[in-house]
């Protein structure tokens, strides 16, 4: 008998290379643009009720979503979005009727003024830069700080990747700053973004792992 016909010498089959699991993608994408407007002066008092009415309000009516998004989120395998109301209706807007997460991790971080004299006066523009650069080297208690929203967005990021781990492609329907946190926290975990849309109402930022 030859060796080529000996069974007890007749090597294995190699086994097939396996082929590495799908990874989806991350899109973060912020709302439409709100129904409150910015053309107005105010005092910080007045700024600080004014934010107030910007968290519950929803988008201006007579907007039309970018077709780009409403692709994104017809593609989308999960969509998730923030709990205040302009952000769910961005998503009413987007999904076409399909079912999506209202989850408040994804909620914007706080914007609280500064203690200004009253007869100081900005637009809601410009409070809001003030405001957010005031927020972030401030340690004040008593709502969210700096630390506690990055540690809001870190677990954030671990659970889009979670998901996108599974295969799936993810859309977030969030808001502009802390978006941006939750894009730096996967960018450290080893996610790149591949397409930059900028910061503006509606706008997108595609990641995909590196």
């Amino acid at each position: 008998m030859s060796i080529a016909s000996n069974p007890e010498n007749a090597r294995a089959p190699e086994p097939a290379e396996a082929k590495p699991a799908k990874v989806g993608s991350i899109v973060l994408a912020r709302h439409g643009e709100p129904a409150l407007s910015r053309k107005i002066r105010l005092n910080s008092a007045g700024y600080r009720r004014w934010w107030a009415a910007y968290e519950e309000g929803g988008i201006l009516s007579g907007q039309t979503p970018p077709a780009e998004l409403m692709e994104l989120a017809r593609r989308a395998d999960v969509i998730f979005a923030s709990e205040r109301r302009r952000a769910v209706e961005t998503a009413e807007a987007v999904v076409g009727g399909r079912t999506f997460v209202r989850d408040p991790l994804f909620i914007e971080a706080p914007l609280p003024p500064p203690r200004f004299p009253g007869f100081i006066r900005f637009n809601p523009r410009i409070w809001g830069v003030i405001s957010r650069f005031t927020w972030w080297v401030s340690h004040r208690h008593g709502e969210e700080t700096r630390r506690d929203a990055q540690s809001r967005a870190r677990e954030a990021a671990r659970r889009l990747i979670a998901a996108a781990e599974q295969g799936q492609d993810v859309l977030v329907l969030a808001h502009g700053f802390f978006n941006g946190m939750v894009g730096v926290e996967l960018s450290r975990q080893g996610w790149r973004c591949v397409a930059d849309k900028g910061f503006r109402y509606w706008s997108t930022r595609r990641f995909e792992r590196t």
